[in-house]
């Protein structure tokens, strides 16, 4: 395992990257945490896992303003998010070992790779949002944010997620941002993996997420939680079915 910074101009991104021994080149997995998270998470390290033992290599990487990288937390939002994305997504395609690009993301982290995957889709061979924080730019537009309610247009300063606090520019970046367009623009395989007790981002929106991509796999597991506490074995397991097809081409 090789750790190191990707630099997105000044921000240092904290990555991780595991590559299967014995092979000069692979596919590459860019695995992208949720907010408030990091890439030591137990649903992230499940899923890098899954994805080694099908032969592929994973880079993990901490975006803005979390785990080890730069930037202050408050201060993120999806703009800066996704120029890490493209930044990460330029250092990938440059290593001659990589055979085929692809990209995966959790909460937050599933709503930055669609966008992504919207902006550069000749790029992904395919993409995985674990339960997708679509909610985001719902809320957004329609002047809410767990459970504060504010009129569209008169962002309040500051907003919450817990006992986390972010400046209003999260919510204004969030309310530019076209989901349903992005989904429009990128034509290869996903999937998308939803616990049906998920109570942070309804499961409603992956199942309209998947209603409009051109070629989506939609995996509900029953009874599992945001973060895949209960069956995270199921998760790995759809995982591993959709990334073994790529494997038998």
């Amino acid at each position: 395992m090789q750790e190191f910074f990707i630099n997105d101009g000044a921000i240092r991104l904290h990555s991780k990257l595991d590559r299967p021994e014995g092979k000069d080149r692979c596919p590459l997995v860019i695995l992208i945490h949720g907010l408030t998270g990091n890439m030591e998470e137990r649903h992230i390290l499940a899923a890098a896992e899954t994805m080694k033992e099908c032969g592929f290599a994973v880079l993990r990487v901490e975006m803005y303003g979390h785990g080890q990288s730069d930037g202050a937390f408050e201060d993120h939002d999806l703009f800066k998010w996704l120029n890490n994305t493209m930044t990460v997504t330029d250092w990938a395609l440059a290593q001659d070992w990589v055979s085929d690009l692809y990209i995966c993301g959790h909460s937050q982290g599933g709503l930055d790779v669609i966008l992504a995957a919207g902006m550069r889709p000749d790029a992904y061979k395919a993409v995985i949002p674990l339960a997708p924080g679509i909610v985001i730019t719902d809320m957004a537009r329609k002047g809410s944010h767990r459970g504060m309610v504010f009129e569209p247009g008169h962002v309040p300063e500051y907003v919450y997620f817990g006992s986390h606090r972010i400046k209003g520019n999260y919510v204004r970046a969030a309310g530019l941002l076209d989901t349903e367009y992005a989904i429009a623009q990128y034509r290869g395989p996903v999937l998308l993996v939803h616990g049906d007790a998920d109570k942070t981002v309804d499961m409603k929106y992956s199942v309209w997420a998947a209603e409009r991509y051109q070629n989506a796999t939609l995996k509900i597991i029953h009874g599992d939680s945001h973060c895949f506490d209960y069956h995270l074995e199921e998760m790995c397991e759809a995982i591993r079915e959709f990334l073994m097809r790529f494997v038998q081409e």
